[in-house]
Order: structure tokens, then C-alpha cells, then sequence
């Protein structure tokens, strides 16, 4: 394919994909890719409702409004969020990791002290394998397989695939699925009124995407906790608010094509997939980086018209596929759970080609269905295998740089204004604590 074609391709897939993880993750809470995550936790209780195709117009037009302010901004922005970019370093970025762990950790939990334990089993997961820095295992407790780390699609399949389809095979009552797939779906009036999320969460999606390495997967859960703390009126996030749907999905499309903007002018990938869309242009003959602007303009101007274009495209095609993507739920419990576990357990062992993480992946089904039905939220734990390395690394390489002054994480505005939000999100639990207990005496 000619260059312009090829980029074009790609960015069709890479839009459409951003939706399509929100499809499972609303239908059966099994979240089609990393960053659908936090759409799981209002989207499967709205199907559950029976507002499955509701949910799914409510992330199709999140998605849709995500990318559209990403490629907007990377069209007229680029700039500015790359000098912006180039403003953190290993500090900030350990802040960073910091933050996204205590916001989601207490923001996503009722008991707060169950959602900072499921944040550290999640570090520990994340901590487990070789350490970069020294090259020494640890963790790995003489089972070699994991002396490269855990899959980290391993551990997502396992931890939100399996504990659904536990619990249908113990609670199923043998008949249809309990979600009614006749409800209405999202109105022009209903979607006006998440236009304030939108703009929020795409803000959000944006800057997390212009930081090379934080992905969508941060962006995602962060436009959640984000919103959530924003509401006026949080006691029905968890359980099928509109709102916690809306900023997911439109957090992580908006991390899309603004990752891309450090792998254009920069040559610096922001995530795994600008990293192959770089990849692709090497392969073009094309080099990200400054001088890419001057010697291909058309190829690059025209790459960024189509994320937008596909953008609109994927809105067209999710609206029709909505309406066929419910009759999932037709399927009964009976059978919709030994199809998921043959599912999950070949797709795993197909993309590892390796039977140890198919019985990994069952054995943290196991773990995150006990975990689930003691209280313990799923979702820090995810977080903080993505977040735990990613602190750790930028801790030491601070203190490498700074030759072991602590006062180097503390050295920049960024830095600070991180630590005062951290700062205040884990006074939150006290404050309201505290309130409570004036409210009642």
C-alpha cells in the first residue's frame, strides 16, 4: 500500500478497536481491551438492567466525541503539548503513577482500606519477573515462566472473564440471560447532557496521551475517577450511571490520536500501538521527528484528516452493529459460561503459545472471583500491575539523576501540584468520615 493508504488503514483499526473493547465489556464485564476497564464497572450493571443498547450507544458516542477531540487536537495543537510533554520527567512521571494509584484506589472502592489492598496486590503482580535496572529475578519463586514478568493480558482475562462466568455456573437459574435487550436507546436530548463529560474526560485522555507510556489504560480509569469526584451526586457510579461510561470511553479514544503527537514530531512513541504505527512508517520510509513535517507534509497532514475521518466512520458503523451486538445477551447463562472459559483459555494459549498462562490466567479467575464476592474491588488491582512498574522505574531513575537528593521530587510545579492532589484525595475518606460522624451526633 502507498503510505497515505496504509496510515489510513491503521487508523481505521486503531479507532474502531477503542469502541469495540467497550462491546464485551458492557455485555458480559469483560473488557475487550486494557483500556475498556473502567467502562465494565457502569456499563455491565446498565445491560444487566436491561439497557444494553443504551450503554452501548451512550460509549459508541463517547468514543466517538474522544477521538474527535484528539484529532482535533492533534491537528491544531501539536506544538504546544509537546513542549508540555517534554516538561516531565522521571519524577513527574512517578506522581503521576502515584496519583492514578490512590484516586482510583479510593475513588472506585466503598471501603477505602479494600481498595489501596487490591491497588498493592496489583503492584506486587506488576513487580513480579526481572528488574530492569539490576537484571536479578524477584518474586518469581523458582517458577521460570514468570521470570519475564506475568502477561499482562493474562491477568486481565483472567481477572475479568473468569469471575463472571464463575459466578453464572454457581447462580444461574438455567434460562435466558437476566438483561432484557429491548430497552431504548441513547436520546439527542440524553447525549447533550454529557457534553460537559466529554469535554472533561477528552481534556483528560488528551494530556495522558501526549505523555510517552501512560496509554490509554491510565486515561481510561483516570476520566473515570475524574468525573466521579466532579459529580455533585456519586452514589450511583458502580451501578449503571451513564456518566461513568461516558468518561471511559471518551478518556481512552482521546488518548488516540494524541499519542500520536510525541511519535510524529518527537520520534518518542506515547504508547504500544503509536509505537507500531511507527513502526509502519519506518517501514514507508518515513522518519517521525521534526523533519518529518518539512519532507512529508501531505503523508502527515493527511494521516491526521483520517483519524478524524474514521473517527465519524466508526459512529456509523457502531450505531447499526449496536443493534446486533445485544442479541449476545439471548445466549443462556447455561451456555454463555462454558463458552467463555473455552474462549478465554484458547485465546490465551494462542497468544502465548504457552499452557502455564492458561493456568495462570484460570488461577487469577479464581483469585479475583474470591477477591469479588469478599468486596474487594477488581479494578486497582489491574491499575497497579500497570502503575506499580512504572513508579518503581521512575523513582529510581529520579534518584539516579538527582545522585539521591529526595528533594528532586519536589523540584518542579508539576511535582508539586501532583502531590497536592494526592495529598487531598487521601484526606477525602477522613474529611467525609469525619462528617458523618458530626452529621450524626
Amino acid at each position: 500500500m502507498s503510505p497515505l493508504v496504509a496510515l489510513g488503514m491503521m487508523a481505521g483499526i486503531y479507532n474502531g478497536s477503542m469502541y469495540g473493547g467497550a462491546i464485551p465489556a458492557i455485555l458480559m464485564r469483560i473488557p475487550g481491551t486494557p483500556s475498556a476497564v473502567a467502562t465494565t464497572f457502569d456499563g455491565y450493571p446498565l445491560a444487566q438492567a436491561g439497557r444494553a443498547k443504551y450503554a452501548l450507544q451512550i460509549a459508541l458516542a463517547s468514543s466517538t466525541a474522544g477521538s474527535v477531540i484528539s484529532a482535533i487536537a492533534l491537528m491544531a495543537i501539536a506544538p504546544p503539548l509537546v513542549s508540555l510533554a517534554l516538561q516531565f520527567g522521571p519524577a513527574e512521571y512517578f506522581w503521576v503513577a502515584v496519583f492514578g494509584l490512590t484516586s482510583v484506589s479510593l475513588l472506585l472502592a466503598g471501603a477505602p482500606a479494600k481498595g489501596l489492598a487490591s491497588a498493592m496486590i496489583g503492584v506486587a503482580v506488576g513487580l513480579v519477573g526481572m528488574d530492569l535496572m539490576t537484571g536479578a529475578e524477584r518474586l518469581v519463586f523458582g517458577v521460570r515462566h514468570v521470570a519475564g514478568g506475568i502477561d499482562l493480558a493474562v491477568m486481565l482475562t483472567g481477572l475479568f472473564a473468569i469471575p463472571p462466568a464463575l459466578s453464572m455456573l454457581a447462580f444461574h437459574d438455567g434460562g435466558e440471560s437476566r438483561s432484557d435487550i429491548s430497552g431504548a436507546g441513547l436520546s439527542i436530548r440524553e447525549g447533550l447532557g454529557l457534553v460537559k463529560t466529554w469535554i472533561r474526560s477528552g481534556l483528560i485522555g488528551v494530556v495522558i496521551g501526549i505523555m510517552p507510556g501512560a496509554g490509554g489504560n491510565l486515561a481510561g480509569i483516570l476520566g473515570y475517577a475524574e468525573e466521579r469526584r466532579a459529580a455533585k451526586d456519586s452514589s450511583l457510579f458502580g451501578k449503571g450511571d451513564p456518566r461513568g461510561i461516558a468518561a471511559s470511553e471518551c478518556a481512552n479514544n482521546a488518548d488516540n490520536a494524541s499519542s500520536l503527537i510525541p511519535t510524529l514530531a518527537l520520534g518518542v512513541p506515547g504508547n504500544s500501538v503509536a509505537a507500531l504505527m511507527m513502526g509502519a512508517m519506518l517501514i514507508q520510509g518515513l522518519n517521525p521527528g521534526p523533519a518529518l513535517f518539512a519532507q512529508h507534509a501531505d503523508v502527515v497532514y493527511g494521516f491526521m484528516w483520517q483519524m478524524l475521518i474514521t473517527a465519524f466512520l466508526m459512529f456509523g458503523l457502531g450505531l447499526v452493529g449496536a443493534k446486533l451486538f445485544v442479541n449476545m445477551l439471548r445466549i443462556p447463562a447455561a451456555l454463555l459460561a462454558p463458552m467463555i472459559l473455552i474462549i478465554c483459555s484458547l485465546g490465551t494459549y494462542a497468544s502465548t503459545n504457552a499452557m502455564a498462562d492458561v493456568w495462570l490466567m484460570l488461577g487469577f479467575g479464581v483469585v479475583g472471583y474470591v477477591l469479588s464476592r469478599s468486596g474487594y474491588p477488581i479494578a486497582p488491582i489491574v491499575l497497579g500491575a500497570i502503575l506499580g512498574p512504572m513508579a518503581e522505574s521512575s523513582f529510581r531513575q529520579a534518584l539516579l539523576i538527582a545522585r539521591g537528593d529526595p528533594l528532586s521530587f519536589v523540584s518542579s510545579p508539576i511535582s508539586i501540584i501532583l502531590v497536592i492532589l494526592i495529598a487531598i484525595i487521601l484526606a477525602l475518606p477522613l474529611w467525609r468520615g469525619r462528617a458523618k460522624a458530626v452529621a450524626l451526633t
